[in-house]
């Protein structure tokens, strides 16, 4: 069992290692503002997370059943279409959200 001063000693290793990791950020901003990588991952990261969620979403959707896949196939599509219309991920994120749950309460 480990003693008073083991405990006390990885709880400020954690705490400092913790700190760290927040801090940095602050100290390269200067640096990274000026680096042309950032606009870039500004304009995709958005739609990169998107893509990366439907695909978790759909991960174990059973294709084969239509009561379950209906749902998803409508929300997907309305959340492409609002992406291409308004370009907002926060509009699209809660209205599809809304429209999954209400055809999946709507289908049983």
């Amino acid at each position: 069992m480990p003693t008073d001063a083991h405990l006390v000693a990885a709880v400020l290793v954690a705490a400092a290692v913790t700190l760290a990791l927040r801090a940095l950020p602050f100290t390269v901003i200067t640096r990274l503002r000026s680096a042309p990588i950032v606009p870039w991952l500004a304009a995709r990261m958005p739609v990169g997370i998107m893509v990366i969620l439907a695909i978790y979403t759909f991960h174990d959707v059973d294709i084969h059943e239509t009561g379950q896949i209906a749902p998803f196939l409508v929300a997907l599509i309305i959340t492409v279409g609002l992406q291409l219309w308004r370009h907002n991920a926060i509009l699209s994120i809660v209205a599809v959200t809304l429209v999954c749950i209400g055809v999946s309460i709507a289908l049983g």
